[in-house]
């Protein structure tokens, strides 16, 4: 496919990119990312800043300078995440703004809406969990069935239970933005965490979830 520069040129590459993924405190909504290449070569960090009003997150590169900040519109039905360029939070500098495709899902699906398309009718990339258990996703070109990246949730392990590790095992494809792909597998996440599928109650989702992804 054509290259999809969302965020920078410098993060589209002309073979697959495979992106891991490391989450600390995994039974919490929230947690802080460590993004690193095959190579171990850390490329990205995800961090909350302190205190605030709003819930805010910032993809770093790995010189510590903000790529993405990552921000979550009150007041919104469908869970409406924010993003912008570099540190800012200005709507001038707005990039793409995520949502739900819709209030009530068995599975997380999240529309990604470009700074440019102000009425919204057709989502520009479409990101569908495949089930709660797994917490895995693909993302979409638009409404198409054209895939630019898979997430696969790497099953527990009472290693990773005690170290408090959530892992996931990106796979981007050629052409495709690299840091605009990590920042929709964060959110994902955070989205996919918020509301438990229907019968299970919020205290028990995240010990449900572990418990039926324990491998020895």
């Amino acid at each position: 496919m054509a290259k999809s520069v969302i965020v920078n040129p410098r993060f589209c590459v002309p073979g697959p990119m495979e992106l891991a993924m490391v989450r600390d405190k995994i039974a919490s909504q929230y947690g802080n990312f460590v993004i690193s290449d095959v190579n171990g070569n850390m490329l990205f960090q995800v961090k909350k800043p302190g205190f605030g009003l709003h819930k805010k997150m910032i993809l770093l590169d790995s010189s510590g300078s903000p790529v993405l900040t990552m921000k979550e519109k009150t007041m919104t039905l469908h869970n409406r995440w924010q993003v912008f360029k570099g540190g800012s939070t200005e709507e001038c500098d707005m990039m793409y703004t995520v949502k739900r495709s819709s209030m009530v899902q068995r599975t997380t699906k999240l529309d990604v809406f470009l700074g440019h398309n102000n009425e919204e009718k057709t989502c520009d990339f479409k990101v569908k969990g495949t089930n709660w258990l797994e917490r895995s996703c693909v993302a979409y070109a638009g409404e198409s069935n054209v895939i630019v990246a898979q997430m696969q949730h790497k099953k527990h392990t009472r290693h990773t239970v005690l170290s408090g590790k959530d892992s996931f095992s990106v796979t981007v494809n050629p052409n495709v933005d690299y840091a605009f792909i990590a920042s929709l597998v964060v959110l994902f996440d955070v989205v996919d965490r918020q509301e438990p599928p229907k019968g299970i109650g919020s205290d028990n989702f995240e010990a449900a979830h572990i418990a039926s992804n324990l491998v020895k």
